[in-house]
């Protein structure tokens, strides 16, 4: 592991005093402050952005209006992580309840590529349910310029909803609603695909009420899709801002109060997790996986069709099976990540301003994970592939602050004309497919990008901490009041640093190290995962406070994140 640089976030006393004033509680107004909140936030859905701020919206739910209208035949395509698995769910229910006939496609990723390729409308052509009249991107299409051109030629309309940044040519379809797309003035950038079909979901029922299609304030409770909204917003890690905490908190709120959908709560129960006390942890690190190991794997229709589903039981069943293939993908990402850490420790040479590797064998479905954990590991960007069958290598990359991973990519196809067949994706997540003899000239390309667009070519993370925590705040009712709130990318959940006196330590399992600590004078249990090394008496140490039940008692314990000598 790379050391990190540990600094203190700056506090910013007006704005916790503004918070205090409105009767934040006083540990999270000067958490929020430092984030760069200086009043309360909207958390009621009166405060979301109004559909009528995204470009295109209006006409994307006048054309699906006509289509209900017409009884044509409507088609989601999906993209094959959570966020697309979510996004389709939230589609098909919010159009099935404005009486539209439609059903659903995602494709395999290892048999169609990603989005909307033609391989895809060939699929589509074929659908059991009857060639459709029109194809509805969710969470992908934007780069789908070839696959649009080729349902166009087949007789079916396309409506693109999506998220990621465009390329410089745009898709013919008949309407585009993107945030991200040239000329969109809406204020949130960073809503997940499932917040921008949300979106068109609450413009189509706008549109019936005005052709008295719907009664005026009548029509589906939209607001009963926010548990998949919230869920799907998390486990992509999109940008928490305002409009993507609001949609989360609803998401929640309706979770706790046990009003989410059977397939939901299958999760919950599977991942051993409590929805009366939800929070993003668990949106992100237990349900989420769960979800994206099934197109990782095998077929995402697994994971849309149990949160698609109704029948608790069913979707209990569901849901097991999205555990079993789960633990099938920690098995092979643990293997492919040995094989990596492997490859790199008898070649030091092949670590530079990047990583790039490539293994016979390796799962193409399992790549992202590995791409991210040789970047904690090294922290620098990470691209890791694997071979298909016809010659070439899908990689998928995960990137650092420093480093925009599609402006990377964007340069070495510039440079590197003819290597790269296709790429897409963030400024921290990209993939690409890449042609398998360009692979060396790739990498060093790759590595020579990063440092252009850097200036650098080493990097060192950084641990941000919100300093000391007051000795009165270490407490179960602090760990659950933080645990409560919305944190996630962009809007970080609290780090803490102290000093303290280790009392007594040892190693769990032969590699975590479980330590019980001494601050002034108050005893307080801590955990540190993945670390197999004993700490010295005297420790400085950033952590995260949370509860921990074992045998029916709760307790307060540190989740150690770094530890140095003091």
């Amino acid at each position: 592991m790379v050391q990190p640089l540990i600094r203190p976030r700056h506090s910013n006393r007006q704005r916790t005093e503004a918070l205090t004033q409105q009767g934040v509680h006083p540990l999270l107004a000067r958490l929020w402050g430092a984030r760069g909140l200086a009043a309360l936030a909207p958390t009621e859905w009166a405060g979301l952005i109004p559909p009528s701020h995204l470009s295109h919206v209006q006409e994307a739910a006048q054309l699906l209006a006509d289509a209900i209208s017409s009884r044509k035949k409507l088609l989601i395509v999906a993209d094959y992580d959570c966020d697309g698995a979510t996004a389709c769910a939230v589609a098909v229910r919010g159009l099935r309840a404005m009486d539209a006939d439609v059903d659903f496609l995602v494709p395999n990723r290892f048999e169609t590529g990603y989005g909307l390729s033609p391989a895809v409308v060939q699929l589509a052509c074929k659908h059991a349910a009857g060639k459709p009249d029109l194809l509805i991107t969710v969470d992908n299409g934007i780069a789908s310029i070839e696959g649009v051109a080729a349902a166009r030629q087949a007789g079916m309309e396309v409506i693109v909803t999506d998220h990621h940044l465009p390329g410089d040519t745009l898709p013919e379809a008949l309407a585009i609603v993107n945030p991200n797309q040239p000329g969109c003035g809406f204020p949130s950038k960073h809503l997940a695909g499932v917040g921008v079909i949300f979106y068109v979901m609450l413009a189509l029922r706008a549109v019936l009420r005005e052709r008295n299609l719907l009664p005026a304030q009548g029509g589906p409770r939209l607001d009963a899709l926010s548990d998949l909204v919230a869920l799907g917003t998390v486990a992509d890690v999109v940008r928490l801002d305002a409009n993507n905490r609001l949609l989360i908190t609803q998401g929640l709120k309706r979770i706790r109060q046990g009003r989410m959908h059977a397939g939901v709560a299958a999760l919950f129960e599977i991942a051993g997790r409590n929805p009366g006390e939800a929070s993003t942890a668990d949106l992100g690190f237990a349900l989420g996986p769960r979800i994206n190991a099934a197109g990782r794997m095998a077929d995402m229709s697994l994971g849309i069709h149990c949160l698609l589903e109704d029948n608790p039981q069913r979707a209990l069943e569901l849901a097991r099976a999205l555990d079993e293939v789960n633990r099938q993908r920690r098995s092979r990402e643990t293997e492919m990540r040995d094989q990596a850490l492997a490859h790199l420790d008898a070649q030091p040479g092949t670590l530079s301003a990047s990583i790039c590797v490539w293994q016979p064998g390796w799962h193409p479905g399992v790549i992202g994970l590995v791409a991210s954990r040789l970047k904690e590991t090294y922290w620098r960007p990470a691209l890791a592939f694997a071979p298909d069958e016809s010659d070439t290598l899908r990689g998928s990359g995960r990137s650092i602050p420093e480093v925009h991973l599609r402006d990377a990519l964007d340069l070495v196809s510039k440079r590197l004309p003819g290597a790269i067949i296709q790429f897409g994706g963030h400024a921290m997540a990209a993939g690409l497919t890449l042609h398998a003899p360009a692979f060396k000239d790739f990498s060093v390309q790759f590595d020579d990008a990063v440092r252009t667009l850097s200036g650098r070519e080493s990097f060192e993370p950084c641990l941000e901490t919100d300093g000391s925590l007051e000795p009165g705040f270490v407490s179960t009712e602090t760990a659950r009041l933080l645990a409560d709130q919305v944190w996630g990318a962009g809007f970080p959940p609290p780090l803490f640093q102290d000093r303290f006196r280790v009392v007594h330590q040892r190693l769990l399992k032969e590699q975590h190290l479980k330590v019980y600590l001494e601050r002034d004078g108050k005893r307080i249990d801590g955990i540190w995962f993945n670390h197999a090394q004993l700490l010295p008496e005297e420790v400085e140490i950033v952590y995260r406070l949370e509860s921990n039940t074992w045998g029916g008692q709760t307790t307060v314990q540190l989740l150690i994140e770094y530890a140095q000598a003091a």
